[in-house]
């Protein structure tokens, strides 16, 4: 794994960390009502996947669930398109370029892997 991933990968748990232990509330809360994750304060991502692909050791997933959308990232991970998934907990990063895709992606959680049931 490359430095630049085991980095933010450290930094996406610090982060959760700090956000767990100053959140007051409900902290078991769902994914948030707005089209895309906006913060760490939810419990995972579920839904259909309607799009994956694997690059830099990394597999990332659109998932839909109630007509919304979100992308995720996670360590690589055999995911198939249309499957029902739980996406962990993990860090949220707007706009965020992934340089092995070319791509920028709106808001993408950054997560440790899917969640088994």
């Amino acid at each position: 794994m490359s430095k630049f991933f085991k980095l933010l990968t450290l930094c996406a748990i610090l982060t959760l960390t700090a956000v767990q232990v100053q959140a007051s509330g409900d902290s078991t809360s769902t994914a948030p009502s707005s089209t895309q994750p906006t913060n760490v304060k939810y419990a995972a991502l579920k839904g259909k996947v309607i799009e994956t692909m694997d690059s830099g050791g990394y597999t990332y997933v659109q998932i839909e669930n109630a007509g919304r959308t979100y992308w995720a990232a996670m360590p690589t991970t055999e995911v198939k398109v249309g499957s029902e998934v739980t996406v962990s907990t993990g860090m949220v990063m707007h706009n965020f370029t992934s340089k092995s895709l070319g791509r920028t992606f709106d808001s993408i959680v950054f997560s440790q892997g899917l969640v088994k049931e």
